[in-house]
């Protein structure tokens, strides 16, 4: 502990597994392992297939290689602790460490909303005004979208770990988590941490919160546009394009909302309940999203099927 005054500081913290679990770690690791390099795999496939596929260079996978690169660099700042802990019990990380951890993991997941809102926005432009669409989405307006997106996330959450650092702790120094988490930190603090509370709650609704209300509305308008279409068999082609990127928002928000609402209400919630949502929340959609857009993604797909022939050769 780090002493001045009255002002009480832990120099660490220590991180927990599967609370219930803990003999069978060793085991219970595999299956993450497994999850990790699914994750780390198939997010480089997808980043070597646009790449190396001249006819992939066009926003849609644009957006889809940020999304595999947010994806990538959630899997690396959780993999380290997370394994640790399964592996080797190494469940102390130092304070400034876990602010660290913390600040890229919520980082990384504000940056994941806002690219699955912009790639909302891409099929909204694609379907409605198709032939405006690579005139509007131009190369440089990507660019310019996804530095503002690092921005927007890198500025919004600066405070937090300057917020939780003026805190004092006493007591319990014990995560939720084989992570650092926001609300997780802040719940061990003995000093009012309504500013925190407040802050914290303004970031998610003005961010995420609107990231997911213009995606909503962005597929109300695909939605009336394609009804509109003349034949049944355009309004289907249509809305098949939009279907992974619906499993990808679907599968990223829903663990999100409910990991946000068992911080903030849940306090009677089993731990194990906890835990697992927020395992669901980090790991898996990095994991499913490579899947995801490999099945139902025709291009991707021939064009890793070309990429496997071509080695086989």
């Amino acid at each position: 502990w780090e002493f001045n005054g009255s002002f009480y500081q832990p120099s660490a913290f220590l991180m927990m597994g599967i609370p219930g679990l803990e003999a069978l770690h060793h085991w219970i690791s595999i299956p993450f392992c497994a999850l990790y390099l699914i994750a780390l795999l198939g997010n480089c496939v997808i980043l070597f297939i646009i790449k190396k596929t001249p006819s992939l260079h066009e926003p849609m996978y644009y957006f889809l290689s940020m999304l595999a690169v947010t994806d990538l660099g959630l899997v690396l700042c959780t993999l380290p602790t997370t394994l640790g802990v399964f592996w080797f019990n190494m469940r102390r990380i130092g304070f400034d460490a876990c602010l660290t951890q913390m600040y890229f993991i919520h980082i990384l997941s504000f940056i994941e909303s806002s690219v699955l809102l912009a790639m909302a926005f891409d099929r909204f432009i694609a379907i409605s005004h198709p032939l405006r669409h690579s005139s509007i989405l131009t190369k440089t307006t990507v660019i310019k979208i996804g530095l503002a997106i690092i921005l927007r996330g890198m500025v919004s959450l600066l405070p937090i770990p300057f917020l939780l650092k003026r805190l004092t702790y006493c007591g319990k120094t014990e995560l939720s988590h084989s992570f650092c988490f926001h609300p997780d930190i802040m719940n061990l603090a003995c000093a009012d941490i309504k500013v925190n509370v407040f802050y914290g709650m303004i970031i998610l609704l003005s961010t995420v919160g609107m990231d997911f209300i213009f995606i909503v509305l962005s597929y109300i308008l695909i939605i009336k546009t394609v009804i509109s279409l003349a034949t049944k068999e355009e309004c289907l082609k249509a809305l098949n394009t939009c279907v992974s990127h619906i499993c990808a928002v679907l599968v990223f928000f829903i663990p999100m909302i409910g990991l946000s609402m068992i911080h903030r209400f849940g306090k009677n919630v089993p731990p194990l309940i906890n835990t697992l949502v927020a395992y669901t929340y980090l790991i898996i959609p990095p994991a499913l999203n490579p899947i995801i857009y490999s099945i139902k993604s025709s291009h991707i797909r021939e064009a890793l099927l070309r990429a496997l022939r071509r080695k086989t050769e």
